[in-house]
């Protein structure tokens, strides 16, 4: 007797998640992945706020530590559902609990390294975070083939094995020792990584939906570079300095988005282990300083009549900028080399060395804005040059 159709259209909205022979090479990023970074946002804007409003090393290192804790989850569930989400209801299912969960965890996020009870409670929902998303590889474990099928465990395990050392950071009772659990998982996260991803062979290869999504979580991370130079307006108020000292701000995000989406956006690395373990993950300190730049704006524009720029502040924007600039660098070298963008690398290494050059020199907020500016512009006019030259245009359409 055939199948009744209210039963069978219920299991084929609830079909198993795709196994690794299943790839889609032709997928286009979904709203539901649209939606699911978007949640991202909130954590992001969260922790960069906490920095603006400490601009000290103490408040960079809880930065950081927090950022890579949430591109961890970033990446874990993008993944999946690169590898084995689709539209049915199963995986929508599961990236609505996912929102669920870092919506909780975005209220434990700001004194998440400094607050007792917040740190335990960021904890506890990030453990669930990873237990469900160790579950997911799981559930699609069962349909990879037998040789990845292998792989996946030993990936499940490094995902539970991170999710027990940020639960056993629920019953410390000091802030200093829970950041070390912290720490501890991070490392295990990307060692395990490291060592695990390239036996994945071309079940793990970038696609272009891949690299359409990592152009839209930096996208997400520039954001705060714009509200960054909206909350320092805000805070230093509406003099002709103050002003002058944003819009030159808003151009180092500017400058930003045109590099790296005319070098890197859309673009899949090389073929081959090296170029891809670079290319993915280039992003993470690529986006995390992106993001640090943002929280730095705060302050840079507090202090724009300042006759020098604060040291702290000075350091995490141009600091920031270099950072970013060498992380765009080493990703942009994983991609097809054509003439046009034979030195871009250099001239983005060029542009860093420029904005720590700055930090020495520590001038006013917007003679800093402005070189930090001048530096990236710089990378893009060469480029530009180079691909007139050449006949290439130099934003691919």
């Amino acid at each position: 007797m055939n199948e009744r159709p209210l039963a069978s259209g219920f299991r084929a909205w609830l079909r198993p998640p795709r196994g690794d022979s299943e790839a889609m090479e032709d997928r286009t990023v979904s709203f539901l992945e649209l939606f699911y970074d978007l949640v991202y946002v909130v954590l992001i804007a969260r922790i960069a706020h906490t920095l603006a409003g400490e601009v000290s090393w103490t408040g960079l290192r809880d930065f950081v530590l927090v950022f890579t804790l949430i591109w961890i989850a970033w990446i874990n569930g993008t993944l999946y559902h690169e590898l084995h989400g689709g539209e049915d209801g199963r995986s929508r299912g599961y990236i609505f609990v996912q929102m669920a969960l870092l919506v909780v965890l975005s209220v434990f996020t700001d004194h998440a390294t400094t607050d007792t009870g917040d740190g335990r409670g960021f904890s506890i929902v990030y453990t669930l975070l990873l237990v469900l998303l160790g579950w997911q590889w799981s559930d699609a474990r069962r349909q990879d083939t037998p040789e990845i099928r292998r792989l996946d465990t030993n990936y499940i395990l490094g995902v539970g094995v991170v999710a027990a050392v940020v639960a056993a950071s629920v019953f410390v009772n000091s802030n200093d020792a829970r950041l070390i659990l912290w720490l501890i998982a991070a490392v295990v996260n990307f060692t395990g990584a490291m060592v695990q991803g390239p036996r994945f062979g071309d079940a793990l290869r970038v696609t272009e939906s891949m690299a359409e999504r990592f152009g839209l979580f930096t996208i997400i991370v520039l954001g705060e570079v714009v509200v960054g130079v909206a909350e320092g307006l805000t805070e230093a108020g509406s003099s002709a300095l103050a002003v002058v000292t944003g819009l030159l701000a808003l151009g180092i995000g500017f400058g930003l988005w045109w590099n790296y989406f005319d070098f890197v956006g859309r673009r899949v690395p090389r073929p081959g282990i090296a170029p891809r373990t670079i290319w993915l993950y280039g992003h993470f300190p690529l986006t995390m300083f992106i993001a640090v730049a943002g929280a730095g704006m705060v302050s840079l524009i507090e202090h724009a009549a300042d006759a020098q720029t604060p040291n702290s502040t000075a350091w995490l924007v141009s600091g920031s900028v270099a950072a970013t600039s060498v992380s765009l660098a080493a990703v942009t070298m994983t991609t097809a080399a054509h003439p046009g963008r034979r030195l871009v690398p250099y001239a983005l290494l060029g542009a860093a060395v420029v904005s720590l050059v700055l930090v020495l020199l520590r001038p006013a907020p917007w003679v800093l804005a402005l070189g930090l500016c001048l530096a990236l512009l710089g990378v893009w006019v060469e480029a530009f040059i180079r691909h007139a030259r050449h006949g290439l245009p130099i934003a691919e359409t």
